[in-house]
């Protein structure tokens, strides 16, 4: 067999495999089309789910129990899986999760767990156990109450840290257990009783209920404790779940549960869809008509990326929103620019007078060093941001983290399969593999402070946008409800009146000029409004309107509250937290594998720099900041130290091959006009994505891209501007750290 006809089989090859990993996406496998497209959780805000609604059984609540409430229960539920779900507060007594994805309240209520009080009290007097047809079960002799004047109650749920489920080995046999964390106020106590009790029994008791009564082996005075008992692992990770919902400050009882649809309405799905396959065919047709054959490659390679990205979404049960979103458009982004820097290589031996096939070989070799720098760290960030992140961080660390992963391995192995196919095809000639430029070494560095001017005046410029805002309104940025909070409207339409989404946006700028977050809620004829927080007089004119076109009754049909933003104080500072140990992890990184303190500096500056710029765009345009503002800050950071590490492997390896003659200023000068074609190329496929987001999404959608866009060019501005220029003063300024 020649090897034609190798490579044509080989051709064929991959189109059935794409062709299987396509109808997977699309149609599912089996009976529950595991796989497909149309099986992705998709969070609240592109497809709704359960609202709950809970109310403190304490009457007066203080602001501070309520705040930690609010974010144990989320935590709560980001442990469940629901990395998406949203919980803030209503008004002076409610907390509110919305859970996405979700179709039936009455399970979501069940998986999630009643949401009652907890307690650890001594056994002896206090519970027995019976046996009943089912087997033994705990009862309870006495209420909490009588325990608590008998001073028989050890610990609440204010003094309980965590609780997690774990397992360890003993004489080959598998142990589950259950690790309880107690705080400051519980530690005491906790020691003081089982250095008391040690031989007697402590059961712990939710929601009047016995759950589990465990024997006192020895003191534990370190505020630590192990709870075993030949638990199965499903049991010992229910009894971890109960004792972390049990221990909120307040105790909750459900008021309400509705399921709700997406706060964007079908009308943004569809046009964000349809911005998506804009915006992935202008790349595809971009690297076919720049690359010819190894873009045919690019292009095949990428299809595959995506049909295996949607399977993986269905498979892994991600959910799915727009910061979710993110991350794929940066993981796409890393999938394109590994194939650009390949093929740039390639050309480039080419250009010295290698054969095709030597240059092939050589390409992948030589941008292997970039591809899996760039991409690794940005792995190391994903895995940062989901351990140490919260709803919206996890979320987007979720699908980047899975875009980075499958991007490599379609780079890496699928383009390099196809493309020696391809190669053996009959497809060997130079003319099939684009136009071999050569490149124009430009003295960039003599324009230093022309860059440095004109960041200086993007970042001034931001900053003078944070001042007049906070002049004008308060605030420095455009704080929108998930970060600020607002006012939120649950409304009863009359049966004959079935308002859409839009059509009560648009109320409800007409009547009081403010914009609006609309969600219909299921099976009932009503809507969840939510909006900045409105005065008294806005509220009053808002009600005047709904009733005077709608026929609402405006006492019975129209209930109003302050409601908090759903990223709470705890869950900035643990983006910030998580954001700040990623990028540090990133830079631990780039100075081990560059061996150079200026290469991490520098990449520091060029992060801190684009981060600053993007930021003058949300404070100059006013665009709102809520939960896509993180994920667009974490895409700008990944992209930004993807862009920097591709210009400092290539001073990396200019600095091996230096001539006498050449001084650093050279060196730097080179390497960026060798990057430069990838810089622009990348970012030009990037932009692709996001401008059409910009040109065909609703409101909302460019609220989220138009800052995305902004990240871009200014992510390929500071590669080819900024950085070498940095690693080059910094060079100077301290030259003893080389090891090249």
């Amino acid at each position: 067999m020649n090897h034609k006809v190798k490579g044509l089989l080989k051709v064929l090859l991959v189109l059935a495999a794409g062709g299987a990993i396509a109808f997977t996406a699309l149609c599912g496998i089996g009976k529950s089309k595991k796989g497909s497209a149309g099986g992705i959780r998709l969070g609240l805000d592109l497809a709704g789910g359960v609202s709950i609604t809970y109310e403190t059984v304490k009457e007066n609540p203080t602001a501070e129990e309520l705040k930690d409430t609010v974010y144990k229960l989320q935590k709560r539920v980001d442990d469940s899986g629901q990395t998406e779900a949203a919980v803030y507060q209503e008004g002076d007594n409610r907390v509110n999760v919305d859970i996405p994805g979700a179709t039936d309240a009455e399970e979501t209520l069940r998986e999630l767990g009643r949401v009652g009080e907890i307690f650890f009290v001594l056994g002896t007097g206090n519970v027995t156990s019976v046996k009943t047809e089912d087997g033994w079960e705990y009862v309870l002799l006495k209420t909490i109450e009588e325990m608590k004047e008998a001073g028989d109650v050890i610990l609440d749920g204010t003094d309980i840290q965590g609780a997690e489920a774990g397992w360890y080995q003993e004489n080959g046999l598998t142990r589950n257990i259950v690790s309880l964390t107690l705080n400051d106020s519980g530690r005491g106590k906790f020691g003081e009783a089982t250095t008391k009790h040690v031989g007697e029994t402590i059961a712990i008791i939710y929601d009047g209920e016995a759950i589990s009564v465990a024997t006192v082996q020895e003191p534990l005075t370190e505020g630590k404790a192990q709870i075993s008992g030949g638990f199965t692992a499903e049991e010992a990770n229910n009894l971890a779940t109960t004792i972390r919902v049990g221990a909120l400050p307040l105790e909750l009882r459900e008021l309400r549960s509705n399921v709700v649809g997406a706060t964007l309405g079908q009308e943004a799905i569809k046009t964000s869809l349809f911005a998506a396959a804009i915006g992935i065919a202008l790349v595809l047709i971009f690297m076919a008509v720049r690359y010819r054959i190894m873009g045919l490659a690019a292009d095949l390679a990428l299809c595959i990326y995506i049909g295996l990205t949607v399977v993986c979404l269905n498979l892994l049960e991600i959910t799915l929103t727009l910061p979710g979103l993110a991350g794929i458009i940066l993981s796409i982004g890393m999938a394109v620019d590994a194939n650009v820097i390949i093929f740039s290589r390639i050309q480039e031996e080419i250009g010295v007078g290698k054969t095709v096939l030597s240059a092939i070989k050589l390409g992948f070799s030589k941008a292997f060093g970039a591809i899996f720098d760039g991409n690794l760290t940005t792995l190391f960030a994903a895995v940062v941001l989901y351990i140490l992140g919260s709803g919206t961080v996890k979320g987007f660390a979720t699908t980047l983290a899975l875009g980075i992963v499958l991007s490599m391995f379609t780079a890496l192995a699928v383009t390099r399969f196809i493309l020696y196919a391809l190669y053996d095809a009959g497809f060997d000639k130079e003319k099939h593999y684009g136009e071999v430029k050569g490149y124009k070494e430009l003295s960039f560095t003599k324009h230093g402070k022309k860059y440095a001017l004109i960041s200086g005046i993007l970042i001034l410029a931001g900053i003078a946008g944070m001042a007049a805002g906070k002049i004008a309104t308060g605030d420095a940025l455009a704080y929108g409800l998930d970060f600020k909070g607002g006012t939120s409207m649950t409304v009863l339409f009359p049966e004959e009146v079935t308002p859409s989404i839009s059509e009560l946006e648009t109320a409800v700028r007409n009547a009081i000029g403010e914009e609006a977050v609309v969600s219909l809620v299921s099976e009932s004829n009503a809507a969840v409004i939510k909006t900045q927080e409105l005065n008294q007089e806005k509220r009053s004119t808002l009600t005047k309107y709904l009733v005077e076109q709608y026929g609402v009754n405006n006492k019975d049909e129209i209930d109003i509250n302050s409601i908090s933003g759903t990223v709470s104080g705890e869950m900035k500072r643990d983006a910030i937290i998580a954001v700040v140990v990623a990028t540090l992890v990133m830079l631990i990184y780039i100075r081990l594998r560059f061996s150079n303190l200026a290469f991490a500096a520098s990449a520091v500056i060029a992060l801190l720099h684009d981060v600053l710029i993007v930021l003058a765009v949300y404070a100059v345009g006013r665009i709102s900041v809520g939960n896509t503002f993180i994920a667009c800050m974490l895409t700008i950071v990944g992209y930004s130290v993807n862009a920097t590490i591709v210009v400092f492997d290539r001073i990396r390896e200019n600095l091996k091959e230096q001539l006498k003659k050449e001084s650093y200023a050279d060196i730097v000068n080179k390497s960026i006009a060798q990057t430069f074609s990838r810089n622009i190329y990348t970012s030009l496929t990037t932009f692709f994505m996001v401008a059409a987001l910009v040109v065909f999404g609703v409101s909302s959608i460019r609220e989220f891209a138009i800052p995305l866009l902004a990240g871009i060019i200014c992510g390929a501005y500071s590669s080819i501007c900024i950085t070498g220029l940095l690693w080059l003063k910094l060079r100077e300024k301290f030259p003893t750290d080389e090891q090249e």
